[in-house]
């Protein structure tokens, strides 16, 4: 008689629970957005909303909310789909074009990368990023990756490709950090004008 008033029961099954390392990865991941909004002073309590778990559910796989900061610090610091993005820009699309787009995607890449580390009080990346297999590995995809964007264009130019898109690199790099650029920041097109009119083959 109960069981009519309630109803049937559920058949629907439960959801696996998250393995140790599931959770990790779960908690990280929610973790590292924070950051950009609450830098170190981020709470637990908000960790845990974010992720969805209960907030032991977090000591449980990092022994200290410092260990976890510190893990999705590194974290943030990886390219993430900069890849991806890059790949994505049509190479039938007009040089200056690829450029912009390529520029504005290294640009929201080093400026949210400043917010972060002036967020954590960080006077530069974490170590492991400037001497390191790794980052030497990801620097060489990314500067190959920009000389394909530059592609069967790069006969136009004064220079070879390689170091084009250094310079390209470079401007985009200062031209995006509010001190170095005392506040003015370069636009993609401001920063792709210079560099590739400046570096055009002239006859």
């Amino acid at each position: 008689m109960t069981e009519g008033l309630r109803g049937p029961r559920s058949t629907r099954p439960r959801a696996r629970p998250l393995s140790p390392e599931e959770r990790r990865e779960v908690i990280l991941t929610a973790t590292v957005p924070l950051l950009y909004e609450h830098g170190r002073s981020v709470t637990s309590r908000l960790i845990a909303e974010a992720a969805g778990v209960a907030e032991g559910t977090i000591f449980r796989v990092f022994a200290t909310k410092d260990e976890l900061v510190d893990e999705a610090i590194v974290r943030a610091f990886q390219p993430g789909d900069v890849v991806t993005r890059i790949e994505e820009i049509p190479s039938d699309r007009p040089l200056e074009e690829r450029l912009v787009r390529l520029v504005s995607i290294l640009q929201q890449r080093f400026r949210a990368t400043f917010g972060l580390m002036q967020k954590v009080g960080m006077l530069g990346p974490p170590d492991h990023l400037h001497d390191s297999a790794q980052a030497d590995a990801w620097r060489a995809r990314l500067d190959a990756l920009m000389v394909g964007v530059v592609g069967e264009d790069g006969a136009q130019l004064a220079v070879p490709p390689e170091d084009f898109v250094h310079v390209l690199r470079l401007l985009t790099f200062a031209g995006s950090h509010q001190k170095v650029a005392d506040g003015r920041l370069l636009t993609p097109e401001q920063i792709v004008d210079v560099v590739l009119h400046g570096l055009e083959r002239r006859n």
